[in-house]
């Protein structure tokens, strides 16, 4: 019998992954990690998100679901890690006037690296390690490819393409090819104490500023270079911000550059902030080997719907088109190729060419 170490979040789609891989026939074993060291001041007032501090409940809850369906439970600490992999990266973006996505760093370093590597350490034995991302994996001959749900609201092969690719053939994720609007009916009848609970896309939903860093002051100009105010640190803004720029104008103004040199934000209309051409750097093949040109459906965040676009890349760097002009292409950011269902690889998006 293969036996199988699940990720567990305390939450309904890493519970209904439990107890789908236990009924079709695998020894099953539930790990959580404990991520959050109460050191950081955290303002919400609900948790919807993997980081905070009510993340004691989550995991008393994801107890409760192994005990009801009678598989071994054990949690790692991992917050000294999570803080230095994680959280440290995170800053640093930020005060540099990028945009990071934690999720991806975390699913690469955190969930599906060093919590394996405890897992194993301490003496358990698995064959396959999964969780309740909705993503598929599928084998065609002696290959494996990493694929989008078939629920295309909740699809969540985007956070995952930090993975490294000899990890997909001990990857399990059995949330694949259902849709949550099932998973939910089904977990109502199994009656887990982990309903009507908010859900947990974003890793912390609430105020980030614990996360941004105070950098000096600069001005904001426009594209011509004309002052129009001052902006009070290139860590508090993102690529395409409209509110709180403190500027009264004839029309809608947006973030459409941040310099971190000249210590500048860069603000223009909406149709500025349009933008065709830019550079990835880290780049990671997950379902090909190291590809050079080619055509693909390129993702530049997680609710932007994919778009037709040619990828020249080099051994970790790429530059990326669109056919069309996009919306705030955010340095920082995650970019993901598609090549239908597939996902090809990705890389993060370091420069924009205007």
């Amino acid at each position: 019998m293969k036996r199988v170490l699940v990720g567990l979040s305390g939450g309904i789609d890493s519970s209904f992954a439990l107890y789908l891989l236990k009924e079709q026939g695998y020894e099953v074993i539930g790990v959580s990690m404990k991520i959050w060291d109460g050191s950081e001041l955290l303002t919400s007032k609900k948790r919807s998100g993997c980081f905070g501090p009510n993340e004691e409940k989550e995991i008393r809850d994801a107890e409760k679901v192994c005990k009801i369906l009678k598989v071994p439970f054990y949690v790692f600490d991992l917050s000294k890690e999570y803080k230095k992999e994680v959280l440290d990266y995170v800053k640093k973006e930020y005060k540099t006037g990028r945009t990071p996505n934690p999720c991806v760093l975390c699913n690469r370093k955190i969930k599906f690296g060093l919590l394996l590597k405890f897992a194993k350490e301490s003496g358990i034995n698995f064959d396959f390690f999964a969780t309740g991302h909705y993503a598929r994996i599928e084998k065609n001959g002696e290959s494996y490819f990493l694929k989008k749900g078939i629920d295309e609201k909740k699809d969540q092969s985007y956070f995952l393409w930090k993975i490294k690719k000899e990890q997909i053939k001990n990857i399990l994720f059995p949330l694949g090819n259902w849709k949550k609007e099932e998973v939910k009916k089904e977990v109502k009848k199994l009656k887990f104490p982990v309903l009507n609970k908010p859900e947990s896309q974003d890793f912390f939903e609430g105020d980030l500023g614990f996360l941004i860093p105070e950098t000096k002051k600069g001005f904001i100009k426009d594209l011509k270079g004309n002052i129009l105010g001052e902006h009070k640190g290139i860590s508090h803004y993102t690529i395409g911000q409209r509110r709180g720029l403190g500027i009264s104008y004839k029309e809608p103004l947006y973030v459409v550059k941040i310099d971190q040199r000249e210590n500048t934000i860069f603000v223009g209309t909406k149709k500025d902030c349009y933008q065709k051409k830019f550079s990835v750097k880290d780049l990671n093949w997950v379902s090909v080997e190291n590809s050079k040109e080619f055509d693909c459906f390129a993702k530049i965040r997680y609710k932007h719907i994919p778009e037709k676009a040619k990828v020249k890349a080099k051994v970790k760097e790429a530059i990326v088109e669109f056919e069309e002009p996009q919306l705030s292409i955010t340095p920082g950011q995650s970019a993901v190729f598609y090549d239908g269902d597939i996902l090809l690889g990705g890389g993060i998006i370091d420069f924009v060419y205007e």
